[in-house]
């Protein structure tokens, strides 16, 4: 392993199960965490469904390679990326077997990163073929966990923690997404998959809680548009600049 890789960090973002905004998530605090000053890096490891090219407003681009390897594709947030939906047509069935995944992900991973101190990787939902290749092969420093409050996706979030502490990869915290809607027209809030759920299950985990992102409608609308709400002012913005302040102390911490 050179120098260069021993001084990058990857931060692995999980969930046990899909629909829970874990991409979202992802590209959010990785623009969040260049906002607070940090050289982030973003790895789409979502080998069958890539979706952080929309995310960032990096679609039909396809990167170059130099000496073998690749190097990332900036995006308009100052956050370089690389995602399987870089090297495919757009639309394109990706039916790959588990090692032509990994292979694929040591590729996104091991690419020409320059002086980028941290990677975000965005992980495929479940425990599956390419998580066991990031824990074998990549070591993230740490994991944050994603979930929404309902229990059946935090049944599977116990899951993705389990498969991350049995490759020894240390649990950053946890986030509670869609958590609390509040109505555009009367100012109502309700919570349509409940409330607190994750914040509970990290306290029974003995886990740190880093903070709740809201069911709304500015996050949808401004995410498909390739615009995310990290990179602005708004309320929206201050949820993921928290979540990646907590998560900066803790990386700090373990320096």
């Amino acid at each position: 392993m050179t120098a260069e890789r021993k001084s990058r960090v990857i931060i692995a973002v999980g969930s046990g199960k899909g629909g829970v905004g874990k991409s979202t998530l992802s590209a959010n605090l990785a623009v969040a965490l260049h906002r607070l000053g940090r050289k982030v890096g973003l790895v789409d490891a979502d080998i069958y469904g890539p979706s952080q090219p929309r995310l960032l407003l990096t679609e039909g681009r396809k990167p170059e390679a130099e000496d073998n390897k690749i190097h990332p594709i900036p995006s308009p947030y100052g956050v370089p990326m690389l995602s399987m939906g870089h090297l495919v047509q757009p639309g394109q069935a990706i039916a790959w077997r588990g090692p032509m995944a990994g292979n694929a992900l040591g590729q996104l991973i091991d690419a020409h990163w320059g002086e980028v101190e941290i990677i975000v990787v965005d992980l495929p939902p479940g425990t599956g073929d390419v998580q066991l290749t990031m824990l074998s092969k990549h070591k993230p420093a740490g994991a944050v966990i994603v979930s929404t409050p309902q229990d059946l996706a935090l049944m599977d979030a116990t899951r993705a923690i389990g498969l991350f502490e049995q490759g020894k990869v240390p649990i950053i915290g946890m986030v509670e997404n869609m958590a609390g809607y509040i109505c555009p027209h009367c100012g109502e809030e309700s919570d349509p998959f409940g409330v607190g759920g994750a914040e509970a299950a990290a306290k029974t985990m003995g886990l740190p809680f880093l903070g709740r992102v809201p069911l709304d409608m500015a996050i949808r609308r401004e995410s498909d548009a390739g615009n995310p709400p990290a990179a602005g002012d708004s309320p929206q913005a201050e949820a993921f600049l928290s979540i990646a302040r907590s998560v900066l102390a803790w990386l700090d911490g373990k320096r």
